[in-house]
């Protein structure tokens, strides 16, 4: 878990605490407050350990209950800066993989250069659909979400209009490994390699290919959007991460330079891609 997430969480119990301790009908004990709230004693306890995110639910319940109504707006903006920054899976993919996508086309609209490391699948920008409709089915298997493929290839594709409206650019890296990574049939990865070597040429975009003989100045871990110059987008198996501040944005592009000077570029990265294309099995 992020540490500046449970951070923010154990601030927030902090918070709740003092309401408690400083109730206006006196000081409650944690049993006394779950009591009224028709709480088990122990969510209490975790709400103020930072053991437990709560609901706005929640905190509307314990403002109320200690007396301290007017705190809620205060508990829950303090919610809502944190679980904006921690965007779990299951919480996003309720109701399926189209409307995650369809956010992300809201902010890639907003964007007119992005600076993208991917190290374990092709970019989305680039995906052919064949490709992006195995990386959806695989991905909702695991988190057995919603099917809704068709409709999430669909968002997909329309996200790859940016890459034809004048003033974009996509500098993108991507590690070796994911031109190797046999996601798909073979046939629809060959197809997948071919849309990459179209897009070496292609005046929006700046491809970039690590390869695996590459000397590294940084390891290749996990895939990042830099936005603008404004947002982070980064992802784990349990949740994506958002993160706007301003020298989590600037680590994060020093990481994409060091990875860029280990990165091949235009014949160099078509030789990679195509060296990718023949190993695919038939």
């Amino acid at each position: 878990m992020s540490t500046d997430f449970q951070k923010a969480r154990e601030d927030l119990g902090r918070r709740l605490r003092a309401l408690r301790k400083e109730s206006t009908h006196g000081p409650l004990t944690g049993t006394a407050l779950s009591a009224s709230l028709g709480w088990a004693q122990s969510k209490v306890s975790k709400l103020e350990n930072g053991r437990q995110t709560p609901t706005a639910e929640d905190l509307r319940a314990w403002a109320d209950a200690t007396g301290h109504s007017e705190a809620y707006q205060e508990l829950h903006g303090r919610l809502k800066g944190f679980e904006s920054h921690i965007r779990s899976w299951r919480r996003q993919l309720s109701s399926g993989h189209r409307p995650v996508q369809e956010a992300w086309n809201t902010v890639t609209d907003d964007a007119r250069v992005l600076h993208v490391w991917d190290s374990f699948a092709v970019n989305g920008l680039l995906q052919t659909p064949d490709y992006a409709r195995h990386v959806f089915e695989r991905y909702a298997r695991l988190q057995n979400s919603p099917r809704d493929t068709e409709d999430a290839v669909r968002a997909r594709m329309d996200r790859q209009r940016w890459l034809y409206q004048r003033g974009r650019r996509l500098n993108l890296l991507l590690w070796e490994g994911a031109l190797r990574a046999q996601l798909c049939p073979p046939e629809v990865m060959a197809g997948q390699m071919d849309r990459l070597l179209g897009a070496v040429g292609m005046d929006t975009v700046r491809l970039g290919v690590v390869p695996f003989n590459a000397v590294l100045r940084l390891p290749p871990a996990n895939a990042f959007w830099v936005v603008g110059e404004r947002l982070v987008i980064t992802e784990d198996w349990h949740a994506e991460l958002w993160l706007d501040d301003s020298d989590t944005v600037a680590l994060y592009r020093r990481v994409w330079e060091s990875l860029c000077e280990s990165a091949v570029f235009g014949a160099e990265a078509q030789h990679v891609i195509a060296r990718a294309r023949q190993a695919i099995p038939t």
